[in-house]
């Protein structure tokens, strides 16, 4: 059985790698996850084996499982405190040692030193005792206690305070980073209600959210947030849904409209029917798709996954040869056959060790994707995967879907045209069909009753629809549909859509039915353009129909009257221009969604199928939201590869200057803690 559970006190990248690989070899773990920047581990075990993967854990270094759905954002009052002692007393050391002169007073400076380096480092030897014990040895605590113990062997007994001060100060700032950016992430948490006020023949009860079942009624209060996705009994209602789409603006809804999980009643209190169970809630797809989009990595965070495990071992051997070949050498040169200079060069290979520590790369590159993940949630944006976030970033061609996406999708019949019936017989036979279909266009029909019985509907995908009307054979669909049944029928010249219904043997009539562009899809064809993204519509509408909209939004490039096969087929052929993306309203179009490099759904999270099959959604159905989600990802990609850069340059800049004598130690660390940190906070401004 899978699992989730949350880790605290888990501060090192270095330390997750090792709790997952000993986790892995625990008999009875099929699969384990350690997800060190989201402070989750995912494990696949049975119950027995479970309670010995907490236990595990619960003794690797200061972690420990918690059982609250929350992050760890730990105020670290002890490490300051530890830090504030240390530095007064490396101060008073280092005014004794150099005003002092005496003796007594440099007695008093070691023994400050001494106690300002326990004061400090206590934590981090013990950490490494255990570690080595365990069999532990490669990482980051071991690097900075042989670097500042050998500092002490050398007589420079300020450095090696210093060594471990800078990283204690280095790693609590980076944990606080960390701390910050999980928060962000955990207030999308807030959205769920806590509970729901269900009206029942028994009068009022307070349950949970997944309590509720569909067709209960809910009676939601003023400031209430919906514990599911709910229908408007009332007349009205106004809701906040800026935690779900980002945008500040209230949105009216009236009697019959769909209420998503998670908004807030700014008005008054309101009826509505619960039309979905929690778990199926746009609330809890949100929270699921923020929760495991980071898990699937992107191709830079697994090259940095595979290269520090090798990096931190080959470093050592690295720093090993520095202490004992350049010394051995130059006693050769000298003639006295042994180790010229191994002081310094002894300093030297504790410098570079303290240098070499791959924090930067290991922390800032999944916080960066996790960042850009958790920033386009909080504008509506759910982003299945890292990987997904990286792909969409080079997108080159976008193909787009005509009805619901570049249109609203809010059919009417605008045009009843009888031929051997009459309005009222051609309409209730069409609304009787219609009313099994999942077609956007039978919304077009949802006003208009049929009392006639339906039975045998069948739905053929790009041409219509066939079955039994009171009892008569009815086809309803486009013209080569009905001459495919064998009806003449001569085609309706219109810019919008014309469906025929053929019924009871004749033909009997056509009517059109209309659409509404998007105000903004015309501002999305102009953004994409600028993004040098290459955009064409595919559509199974009529090519009168694609013309009609493609004149209105400025498209110079579409293929219409498509099946989805068909869609399929082209989407492969825009493939060969580059990375291709593919935004559609996510009902109809899962078989060209899994074909696009990636795909854009557009809402419809009610729809099982937008949420599979496509690698984002889109909460709101604003087009906006497409060229916030490929800067979003542009940005995310672009500080991805600022912070790989930055990292390697100023490590191997330090490392060489590392290896002159005159290159202290304490500034090894601030080197390697300051690119830490400013990789770290680099990562942060994806959240902006």
């Amino acid at each position: 059985m899978k699992r989730t559970l949350r880790i605290a006190g888990l501060d090192c990248p270095t330390c997750a790698a090792e709790l997952e690989t000993e986790l892995g070899k625990i008999q009875g773990v099929r699969t384990v996850s350690v997800l060190f920047v989201e402070g989750k581990l995912k494990v696949d075990c049975d119950d027995s084996t479970l309670e010995r993967v907490k236990a595990h854990v619960n003794s690797f270094e200061d972690a420990r499982i918690i059982e609250e759905v929350t992050y760890d954002t730990r105020s670290h009052l002890a490490e300051w405190i530890r830090m504030g002692v240390s530095a007064v007393l490396l101060i008073t050391g280092i005014a004794l040692s150099v005003w002092g002169g005496s003796l007594l007073t440099d007695i008093l400076s070691y023994v400050l030193y001494g106690l300002s380096y326990l004061a400090v480092g206590y934590p981090i030897l013990w950490s490494t005792a255990k570690n080595i014990c365990k069999g532990r040895i490669f990482d980051e605590n071991f690097l900075m206690t042989i670097a500042s113990v050998g500092a002490f062997c050398l007589q420079e007994f300020w450095e090696g305070v210093m060594v471990l001060l800078l990283y204690q100060l280095g790693e609590t700032l980076q944990s606080l980073a960390l701390g910050s950016s999980r928060k962000s992430v955990a207030t999308l948490i807030e959205m769920k209600a806590e509970s729901a006020l269900r009206i029942g023949s028994g009068g009022a009860e307070t349950v949970s959210p997944e309590q509720l079942a569909v067709g209960d009624k809910l009676l939601i209060k003023a400031g209430d947030k919906l514990p599911c996705d709910c229908i408007l009994l009332t007349a009205s209602a106004s809701l906040d849904m800026k935690s779900l789409t980002g945008e500040t603006a209230l949105v009216p809804k009236t009697a019959g409209e769909e209420l998503l999980a998670g908004s807030v009643n700014a008005g008054n209190a309101f009826m509505a029917t619960v039309a979905r169970t929690y778990e199926n809630s746009a609330v809890a797809k949100i929270l699921d798709m923020v929760e495991n989009a980071a898990e699937r990595k992107a191709a830079p965070e697994k090259f940095i996954t595979k290269f520090a495990k090798i990096y931190t071992p080959i470093v050592c051997m690295l720093a090993v040869c520095i202490a004992l070949f350049p010394p051995l050498v130059e006693g050769l040169v000298a003639g006295t056959y042994g180790f010229e200079n191994g002081s310094q060069w002894l300093k030297a290979a504790l410098t570079f060790l303290v240098i070499s520590c791959p924090c930067a790369l290991v922390i800032s590159v999944p916080l960066t994707y996790f960042s850009g993940i958790g920033a386009c949630a909080k504008q509506g944006i759910l982003v299945k995967s890292a990987a997904a976030l990286d792909k969409i970033a080079k997108a080159r061609v976008a193909a787009l879907d005509k009805t619901g996406t570049l249109t609203k999708g809010n059919f009417s019949v605008i045009g009843a045209y009888p031929e051997d019936s009459t309005q009222d017989e051609l309409l209730s036979v069409c609304a009787a069909l219609e009313a099994y279909s999942s077609h956007p266009i039978a919304a077009a029909f949802s006003h208009l009753q049929s009392t006639e019985r339906t039975e045998e509907v069948q739905e053929f995908a790009g041409k219509g629809l066939k079955g039994k009307v009171g009892g008569k054979t009815a086809i309803f669909g486009t013209a080569s549909f009905l001459r495919e049944e064998g009806f003449d029928v001569d085609e309706k010249p219109s810019g919008d859509t014309v469906l025929y219904l053929a019924y009871d043997g004749r033909y009997c009539g056509c009517l059109e039915i209309g659409d509404v562009i998007r105000e903004e899809s015309q501002q999305l064809l102009a953004d994409l353009k600028g993004m040098n993204v290459h955009t064409v519509m595919l559509t199974g509408d009529s090519p009168a129909r694609a013309q009609k909209v493609a004149n209105a939004i400025g498209m110079s490039s579409f293929k219409a009257g498509l099946l989805p096969t068909e869609k399929v087929e082209e989407m492969k052929k825009l493939k060969e221009l580059g990375t291709s993306v593919y935004v559609g309203d996510g009902i109809n179009d899962a078989p060209v969604m899994t074909v696009a490099d990636c795909a854009v759904s557009m809402g419809s999270l009610g729809s099982a199928a937008a949420v599979e099959a496509s690698d984002f959604v889109l909460v709101s159905d604003a087009l906006g939201s497409v060229t916030r989600l490929i800067r979003a990802a542009k940005k995310t990609k672009s500080i991805v590869y600022q912070n790989i850069a930055f990292s390697i340059l100023m490590k191997v800049t330090f490392m060489v200057l590392g290896l002159f004598p005159w290159f202290p130690l304490w500034l090894a660390v601030f080197a390697d803690v300051g690119v830490m940190l400013l990789a770290v906070l680099n990562s942060l401004r994806v959240r902006k």
